[in-house]
C-alpha cells in the first residue's frame, strides 16, 4: 500500500477551506473510489483525471485507487480538485516527488486532453491558502490575473497537466503571462461617458435625492410617470459613487468570482457594481440559490454597489420581501439541507415605480389616466409597508414641463461635480464614524445615532411632530435623522439643524406636511 497527499481548497460561500487530498494505491482489482462528501461533479472527476493523465503521456496505475478528501465532513463541490487528485495519484505511484507536491496548493479543472481549465472562486481560495501559510499556488493560466491579486501569494500559472508535472519534477518551465479567459462580461455600471447626471433635465428634486442617497448609502424609492427620469437617475448613480477601496474591491471581486460573473477585462472590480434584474426575477435569483453548491444572488453581486429594481411593483411580493433582511444586516444567509452559507450584501437599493398600472398618470386629476384611486392604491401596495419602511428616501417625481426642460438645459451639474461633493461628504462621515463598525450614515443603528450624536430639540421638532401624528414609525424617525446627517455632511456643517432635518423629512414624506 502506497499513500500520498496533496492540498486543494474548497470554497463555501466566499470562504475558502483547505482540503487534504489523499491517494492510496493498494493491491486488488483496478478501480477508482472517491470518498469525502463529494458531489456529482466530483464523482465525474474519476474519468476526467484518468483521461488527462493518459493523454499527458503518463502511466495510469493499474491498482485499486482510493482518493479521500479531508475533512470528510466538509461539503465539496465542483471540478477544482481535479489537479490535486491527479498530483496525489501520480505522487503515490512515484511519478513525481512528494516534497514538491506538499509545498504547493493545486487548483484547477482538467480537460480530457490534460489542459487546465479555469474554475470559479480562485480569489477566495488563494486568500484562504495564504492565510493558512501556503503561499505557492498552482492555478490555470486563465485564473492567473485573479489569483495574483492576493498579496504575498506566489502564483504558478499553468496551461496543462504536463507543465505541472514538469514543474513538480524540477524541470525548466517557461513563465506564462497572466491572462483571463474570454468569457462573457458581467453586467456592470453603465459607461460614465454616456451617463452623466447633467443629462437629467428638469429634475432638481430627483438629482438632490440621488446625491443624498449616494453620499450616505441611503436606499431610494422614486415614484412618477414614464419620462420623469427615474431610470436615468438610477443609471447615473454609479457615476457619482467613489471607487472601491482595496478591501471593498477584494470583497466584491471574491463574490463575482464565486458567482462566475467576473468580467474578462477586469480581474479586479474597482468600480461599484450595478445590477438591474428583470421583474421576473425569483427570490432565489436575488438572494442566492443552490442545493449543494450555493451561488450568490444579485443582492450579493451588488455588494458595495447598486441594486436597481425598475417597475418595482411588477416584481413578485416574495422576491421583494426577501430583500428586507439584507437591507438591515448587509448579509444574506442561505440555508439548505447540506449547508448554510453567508454572503455579504451591503448594497444601495433603488426602487422605481409608476403611480398606476396604466402609467399615464401625470397628476391626480389627469384625464388621460382612467385608473380609480383604489386601483392606484392596490398597485403601489404591492410594495409592502415593512419594505418601504426600510427605504430612507422616498420621492415623488413629476414629468418636467417644456419650460423646465428649456430652463435647465445646459445648467445641470455634471456627475463629476456631484461626485466631488459626495466624496467630501463621505470623508466627513468617515472621520466622525472612525473607531466604530460603521462607515456610512445609513449603516448607523438608531440607538447608537441618538446616544452618540444627539440632536438639539429645536432641530428635531418637525420630525417629532410627524412621528406623533403617525406619519413616521420609530424606524422611519431614525432614518430621517440619518438622512439629515448626510445632508449636513454634504453642506459641510458640523451637525444637522432644523433646515437639514426638515429637508430629510421632505425626502421621506413627499407631499405630506408634518
Amino acid at each position: 500500500m502506497v499513500l500520498a497527499r496533496s492540498l486543494a481548497v474548497a470554497v463555501i460561500g466566499i470562504e475558502g477551506h483547505l482540503v487534504e487530498v489523499e491517494a492510496d494505491l493498494a493491491r486488488g482489482l483496478p478501480g477508482f473510489t472517491l470518498i469525502g462528501l463529494p458531489d456529482a461533479a466530483l464523482h465525474e472527476a474519476r474519468d476526467r483525471v484518468r483521461a488527462a493523465v493518459l493523454n499527458s503521456g503518463e502511466r495510469w496505475p493499474d491498482q485499486k485507487i482510493t482518493v479521500g478528501l479531508f475533512p470528510a465532513t466538509l461539503p465539496k463541490s465542483g471540478s477544482c480538485f481535479d489537479l490535486a487528485m491527479a498530483a496525489a495519484i501520480l505522487c503515490a505511484s512515484g511519478a513525481v516527488p512528494a516534497r514538491a507536491v506538499a509545498r504547493r496548493i493545486l487548483i484547477g479543472e482538467l480537460a480530457l486532453d490534460g489542459r487546465l481549465r479555469p474554475v470559479r472562486g480562485v480569489l477566495p481560495a488563494v486568500l484562504a491558502a495564504v492565510e493558512a501559510g501556503r503561499k505557492r499556488i498552482i492555478v490555470p493560466e486563465a485564473n492567473a490575473a485573479e489569483a495574483s491579486l492576493v498579496p504575498g501569494a506566489v502564483i504558478e500559472p499553468m496551461r496543462n497537466l504536463s507543465g505541472v508535472l514538469d514543474l513538480l519534477r524540477g524541470r525548466s518551465v517557461p513563465s506564462l503571462p497572466p491572462s483571463v479567459p474570454p468569457v462573457a462580461a458581467a453586467a456592470g455600471p453603465p459607461d460614465p461617458e454616456l451617463t452623466d447626471l447633467a443629462d437629467v433635465a428638469g429634475q432638481a428634486r430627483g438629482r438632490l435625492a440621488a446625491e443624498v442617497a449616494a453620499a450616505g448609502g441611503h436606499h431610494l424609492f422614486m415614484v412618477g410617470p414614464p419620462g420623469s427620469g427615474k431610470t436615468m437617475l438610477a443609471e447615473r448613480l454609479p457615476g457619482v459613487l467613489p471607487p472601491l477601496d482595496p478591501t471593498a474591491a477584494l470583497e466584491v471581486t471574491a463574490v463575482h468570482s464565486v458567482a462566475g460573473v467576473l468580467p474578462a477585462s477586469r480581474p479586479l472590480v474597482t468600480r461599484p457594481p450595478f445590477r438591474s434584474p428583470h421583474h421576473s426575477a425569483t427570490p432565489a435569483a436575488l438572494v442566492g440559490s443552490g442545493s449543494s453548491v450555493i451561488r450568490p444572488g444579485l443582492a450579493s453581486q451588488a455588494h458595495h454597489g447598486i441594486l436597481f429594481l425598475d417597475e418595482a411593483p411588477e416584481f413578485g411580493r416574495t422576491s421583494l420581501d426577501a430583500l428586507r433582511q439584507p437591507l438591515e444586516s448587509g448579509v444574506v444567509e442561505v440555508a439548505r439541507a447540506r449547508a448554510t452559507t453567508r454572503f455579504p450584501a451591503r448594497f444601495l437599493l433603488v426602487l422605481a415605480a409608476n403611480p398606476c398600472p396604466c402609467s399615464r398618470a401625470r397628476g391626480p386629476r389627469d384625464p388621460s389616466c382612467e385608473c380609480p384611486s383604489a386601483v392606484r392604491r392596490r398597485y403601489l401596495a404591492r410594495l409592502s409597508g415593512p419594505l418601504l419602511d426600510r427605504i430612507d428616501i422616498q420621492v415623488a417625481l413629476a414629468s418636467p414641463t417644456r419650460a423646465e426642460l428649456k430652463a435647465d438645459r445646459g445648467l445641470g451639474e455634471s456627475s463629476g461635480a456631484v461626485a466631488e461633493r459626495v466624496s467630501r461628504a463621505r470623508s466627513a462621515m468617515e472621520r466622525r464614524l472612525a473607531g466604530t463598525p460603521w462607515r456610512r450614515n445609513a449603516e448607523v443603528p438608531g440607538p447608537a445615532l441618538r446616544r452618540r450624536w444627539p440632536l438639539r430639540p429645536e432641530a428635531t421638532r418637525l420630525a417629532d411632530r410627524a412621528y406623533e401624528r403617525g406619519l413616521l414609525t420609530a424606524r422611519g424617525l431614525d432614518r430621517v435623522f440619518r438622512v439629515a446627517w448626510t445632508i449636513a455632511d454634504i453642506e459641510g456643517t458640523d451637525r444637522p439643524g432644523p433646515a437639514e432635518v426638515g429637508l430629510a423629512l421632505d425626502l421621506r414624506l413627499p407631499g405630506r406636511s408634518a
